[in-house]
């Protein structure tokens, strides 16, 4: 990997749908000392994410095909056609649960022990109480469990805010559309033998209804697209 200097141009990319009461909150708490480019990337939200989010001062892609990978893709998307080549870009939600003035803490394995990929473990930090499912915690467990044995790279979270080097996301190659693309990520990362590692970062109770945990179907769904990501690149 190359040296990131002590300037370093960093990208943050947000997936949202339907947030209009969130994501504005999170842009305006991102330290903007750091960042370069907050892009929010509307997935067909039929609120007023878009414009909640441009009033709070991100630039706004549309992504009419549903799902957080989509989403995801069309941000980077953004970056390839407008030919800006962050150091480290920065992944995170718009439901407000993470907290975005943890930014700093996130890149600074990159930046000063020259990681690839930082993972913000939501187990190892201080959770609000309620802020995260019982199935969702369990399936955390089983998700990491299995990454350890099938690729022996140890996390104890697929937690939505990470930072990776951009020079990362070319080989790992990043294919899912819905839920799989958090596993994805650390699943490749560590099939390319890459330098990853986790923080400890707060979490507090979204604003709003999870479009995943907060129904069954989703919860099953996203279980299922994670349990099956991880035995696909095996």
């Amino acid at each position: 990997m190359k040296k990131i200097l002590d300037n370093p141009h960093i990208s943050v990319i947000i997936p949202a749908f339907n947030e209009e009461n969130s994501v504005g909150k999170v842009v305006r708490d991102i330290p903007k000392e750091l960042v370069k480019e907050i892009i929010v990337c509307n997935n067909n939200s039929n609120d007023d994410t878009k414009v909640n989010a441009m009033k709070a001062g991100a630039i706004v892609v549309d992504e009419p095909t549903k799902g957080y990978g989509n989403a995801c893709l069309k941000g980077m998307a953004y970056l390839v056609e407008h030919n800006i080549q962050p150091d480290i870009v920065v992944f995170i939600d718009a439901d407000y649960s993470d907290f975005p003035e943890q930014l700093p803490e996130l890149v600074a394995p990159i930046l000063n022990d020259s990681m690839d990929l930082v993972i913000g473990s939501r187990a190892l930090g201080d959770k609000q109480k309620k802020s995260m499912t019982p199935q969702q915690i369990f399936g955390n467990w089983l998700a990491t469990k299995l990454i350890k044995w099938f690729y022996k790279v140890e996390f104890t979270d697929l937690g939505p805010f990470r930072a990776v080097t951009y020079d990362s996301l070319t080989p790992i190659d990043m294919q899912a559309i819905t839920f799989g693309r958090t596993v994805e990520m650390q699943v490749k990362a560590a099939k390319l033998k890459m330098n990853c590692t986790e923080i400890p970062v707060d979490y507090r109770v979204r604003i709003g209804k999870s479009k995943v945990s907060g129904t069954l179907k989703g919860t099953i769904m996203a279980g299922y697209k994670i349990i099956t990501t991880i035995f696909k690149y095996r």
